[in-house]
C-alpha cells in the first residue's frame, strides 16, 4: 500500500435529497453548480436545478474542477441517529458526491482520500481543541480502523458463505451491530462506523498537524492492521472484542482496568454479579472517571456534553412505563415486564444476555447493543448496569445503575484524553489501550 486509498463514506439516504454546488462539479463534459434536487424516477436518477433535467439510468458521481475549494452541501442530514441527541442540518464536504439508488431510497455518496476524511473525523469524533497527542492518536485508530474494516470487507465479499449477525430460537435472541451490511460504501458517517460530518466540523490547525504527523501511520499486530475499536467512556475496565460483536479473539482488544494501578479493592471477576453489583455501585479510580470540564470539552463535542453522567449513572422504568418501552423497542409483546434477569456478563461487567420475564413471553436477548436498544428511546448509555426491582404500596419499579457510555472496547476516549493531559504522548495512549500492537507507516 503505497498511494493513499480512495474511499466512499455513505452519507444520507431518502427518497429524494437536495444539495448545492458550491463551485463547478463536473459530470463528464457537463459542468453543474448551484441547487439541485435528486429523486428517483422509474429506475432512473432524475437531477433538477429547476431548469434543466438531467437522467441517469445507473447512478453517477460528479467531481469538483477545484479540489481544493469547491464543496457540496447536503441538506437536512440525520446525525446522531437513534441517540438521544439526534437531530438534522446541513453539512458541507470537499471531494466527489456519487448518487445512486439503494433500497428504493436515493444514496449520497462522498469520495475522497483517507488522509481528507481523516481531518474530519477527528474534528467530528472530538473538539477539534483537543491536545495534539490526542489528536494524533485518534488519526492512527481511525486510520487503522478505517482500512482494516476495507480489508475484512474484501475479504467477506471472496468468501463464499454468509456472514452471520444474527442467532435466535425460541429461547435467545443474539444479534451484534457491525458494518458489513454497508454493501454500496465503504463506511457510513454516522456512529454506527465512525462519526463524519465533513467540513461542517470546523478543524483546526492541531488537527491537520496531528494528521499529517501521523501520515500513513496504522497499528499493526502479525502484520494485520488493527481493528481498532473506540468508545466515549469504558466505565473504569476495557471490555474484550468478543464479548460485543462476532467470536474472534483479537489479542490487542483484551480487558484490563482503565488505569496505571489496577483498583485493589476492585480485584475481582465482574463477570459474577455480587463483583458487578459492588463495581457499578462506586467510583473507583481511572483515567475516565472525570468531571474536569476541560478535558471533557476535548473528547465532547457541544451536542455531546448535553450528557453529563457518563461514568456512573441511573435510569428508572416504572414496570408499565419499561413493559410498553421494551414492547416498542423490539417489536415484542412481552405484556408486563416481571423481572429482568442477567445471565452473562463480559469482562467489564457489560451484559452480553439479559433475560427479559414478562407475561406474556420471555425472553433471552443479547449482544450488549440489542440490549442498550431494547431499554432506551434511543441507546442506553451502555449494557454495565445492574437491576434493582422495587415494590412500593404494590407499584413496581426497575432501576438501572450502570457505567460508562459505550461498547468500552478499544481506546476509551476520555480516559485517552485524561492521559495526554497527564503528559502522556500517543504512542503512551496507543499502547496503553492496545497491548501488544505496533505502530507502521503504510504509505
Amino acid at each position: 500500500m503505497k498511494t493513499i486509498p480512495l474511499i466512499n463514506v455513505g452519507i444520507q439516504f431518502l427518497p429524494k435529497i437536495e444539495f448545492t454546488l458550491s463551485g463547478n462539479f463536473k459530470i463528464g463534459d457537463i459542468t453543474l453548480t448551484g441547487k439541485w434536487k435528486v429523486d428517483m424516477h422509474g429506475g432512473d436518477l432524475k437531477l433538477t436545478d429547476g431548469i434543466q433535467k438531467l437522467v441517469f439510468p445507473s447512478g453517477v458521481t460528479m467531481y469538483p474542477s477545484k479540489p481544493d475549494n469547491d464543496f457540496f452541501t447536503l441538506h437536512d442530514v440525520t446525525i446522531g441517529i437513534n441517540f438521544h441527541w439526534e437531530r438534522d442540518e446541513d453539512q458541507s464536504f470537499k471531494g466527489g458526491l456519487k448518487l445512486l439508488i439503494e433500497e428504493e431510497k436515493v444514496a449520497a455518496i462522498n469520495v475522497l482520500s483517507v488522509e481528507d476524511y481523516l481531518i474530519s473525523v477527528i474534528s467530528s469524533e472530538m473538539s477539534a481543541t483537543s491536545s495534539l497527542e490526542l489528536l494524533k492518536a485518534h488519526a492512527v485508530i481511525s486510520r487503522s480502523w478505517l482500512l482494516a474494516q476495507i480489508q475484512k470487507n474484501e475479504s467477506l465479499q471472496q468468501k463464499d458463505q454468509i456472514y452471520e449477525t444474527v442467532h435466535k430460537s425460541d429461547a435467545e435472541f443474539i444479534k451484534w451491530y457491525d458494518r458489513e451490511d454497508h454493501v454500496n460504501f465503504d463506511v457510513c458517517a454516522d456512529d454506527h462506523c465512525q462519526r463524519y460530518q465533513g467540513i461542517t466540523r470546523s478543524s483546526t490547525k492541531a488537527v491537520e498537524d496531528a494528521v499529517k504527523s501521523t501520515w500513513g501511520e496504522v497499528l499493526m499486530f502479525d502484520d494485520a492492521i488493527c481493528d481498532t475499536r473506540f468508545s466515549k467512556c469504558c466505565g473504569g475496565v476495557v471490555e474484550r472484542f468478543e464479548n460485543v460483536w462476532e467470536p474472534v479473539n483479537h489479542p490487542y482488544l483484551q480487558t484490563f482496568a482503565d488505569s496505571d494501578k489496577y483498583p485493589l479493592n476492585f480485584m475481582v471477576d465482574l463477570k459474577k454479579e455480587e463483583a458487578a453489583e459492588k463495581w457499578m455501585l462506586s467510583q473507583p479510580e481511572a483515567f475516565c472517571n472525570t468531571s474536569d470540564k476541560k478535558i471533557l470539552s476535548q473528547v465532547l463535542n457541544d451536542y455531546d456534553q448535553e450528557t453529563n453522567d457518563f461514568y456512573r449513572w441511573t435510569v428508572v422504568y416504572t414496570q408499565s412505563e419499561l413493559s410498553e418501552l421494551i414492547k416498542e423497542r423490539t417489536g415484542i409483546d412481552f405484556g408486563l415486564i416481571q423481572d429482568m434477569i442477567p445471565v452473562e456478563r463480559g469482562d467489564s461487567g457489560r451484559l452480553i444476555k439479559l433475560k427479559i420475564v414478562g407475561d406474556k413471553k420471555t425472553l433471552t436477548i443479547g449482544k450488549e447493543l440489542e440490549i442498550r436498544k431494547a431499554l432506551s428511546k434511543s441507546h442506553l448509555y451502555s449494557s454495565a448496569f445492574i437491576v434493582q426491582k422495587e415494590e412500593t404500596n404494590g407499584q413496581i419499579s426497575f432501576t438501572l445503575k450502570g457505567a460508562g457510555w459505550g461498547h468500552g472496547v478499544g481506546l476509551c476516549q476520555i480516559g485517552a484524553a485524561v492521559m495526554g493531559a497527564q503528559g502522556h504522548d500517543y504512542n503512551a495512549i496507543l499502547m496503553h489501550y492496545f497491548r501488544g500492537a505496533n505502530l507502521k507507516r503504510k504509505y
